[in-house]
Formats: C-alpha cells, sequence, structure tokens
C-alpha cells in the first residue's frame, strides 16, 4: 500500500489480485451478489481516493475491511430508508415471486444465507468476518471501532441466535414432515 501511495499503479494491482476473493466473499456474504459487485468496485475507487490516509502501521487488510464494512452499513442504512418510504407510499411491498427448487446441498447453503441474513447487522457482520474472512478478535475490533469484549459478545449472541434459528427450523421441517 506504501507503493500505492506513492503512485505505482501496478502495486495497487498485485493488491486488488491479493484481495479479490476475500473481499468478493466478505461482501457477497454481507449484501448478498446482487450488490456485491457494486461495493466491490466501491471499496477499491475508495481505496484510491483514501490512500493517503492510510498509515502504514496498519494492516491493509484491516483497513479495507474496514472500508468496505462502512460501505455496507451505508447500503443498509439507505435501503431502510428506501424501503420506509415506499411503504409509506404503497402501504405494502408487493410479494415476490416463488423461489425455484434448489438441490439439497445448494438448499442448506441458501438456509444458512437466509440464516445469516436474518441476523441483525452487529451480529451478522462480526460472524461474517470472523468465521468467513477468518480475522482475530482485535483486527474484529479494529475493522467495526469497537472493544474486544464488544467483538466477544456479538460473536457469542451470534452463534446462539444462529443455532436457535436453525432448531426452530429442524423443528418446523419435522412437524411438516410428520403431517
Amino acid at each position: 500500500m506504501v507503493r500505492v501511495q506513492a503512485g505505482d499503479e501496478a502495486a495497487l494491482e498485485t493488491l486488488m489480485g491479493r484481495f479479490k476473493g476475500p473481499l468478493f466473499g466478505f461482501l457477497n456474504r454481507r449484501v448478498g451478489a446482487s450488490a456485491a459487485d457494486d461495493l466491490f468496485q466501491e471499496s477499491w475507487i475508495r481505496v484510491v481516493k483514501a490512500r493517503d490516509r492510510f498509515d502504514p502501521r496498519r494492516r491493509f487488510s484491516t483497513w479495507l475491511f474496514q472500508i468496505a464494512n462502512n460501505l455496507c452499513r451505508d447500503r443498509g442504512r439507505h435501503l431502510l430508508v428506501e424501503a420506509r418510504y415506499r411503504d409509506r407510499v404503497k402501504g405494502e411491498a408487493a410479494a415476490e415471486p416463488a423461489p425455484r427448487p434448489a438441490a439439497p446441498a445448494a438448499t442448506e447453503r441458501m438456509d444458512m444465507a437466509r440464516h445469516l441474513a436474518a441476523l441483525p447487522d452487529p451480529l451478522r457482520e462480526v460472524l461474517v468476518l470472523r468465521y468467513y474472512q477468518d480475522l482475530s478478535e482485535r483486527e474484529i475490533a479494529e475493522v467495526l471501532g469497537i472493544p474486544r469484549g464488544t467483538v466477544k459478545s456479538r460473536a457469542h449472541a451470534a452463534v446462539k441466535a444462529l443455532r436457535q434459528q436453525v432448531e426452530s427450523h429442524d423443528e418446523t421441517t419435522e412437524e411438516t414432515a410428520d403431517a
């Protein structure tokens, strides 16, 4: 990143190649595939625009994920405002068409993605950074701007909430199968 600060475009390309998978995976899990592409590009635009503010004593990955996470939060706030406006104007949101049946393995991934998406944003972001991006508690605390103790408590609460969702889903599935 120091080379990028000096104007080395090849260094930027190297960074983009190195973090393409981890950053896109993070964004995909946070906002879904439909918005991940846009936020991926916007993250790199922000890296370039803010390159002079990067502190070389920090890890680049932490700084990059902090930028991306802030974009996810901004998008969430924007969507919430949009939804409130739309609900107020239209009264009710239009019903979405039923999804097509998927293969069992894909269904399990979709179920986990749905369970993850159902978590409140503060819990989801900790889980995604910890278990999908493999960041340490210290790094997560730095990315989110919260104390390590808060990272621990949110991770614990998130795992507990996911477990309850999965157990509740399994019970509902068994009841439906028995009927």
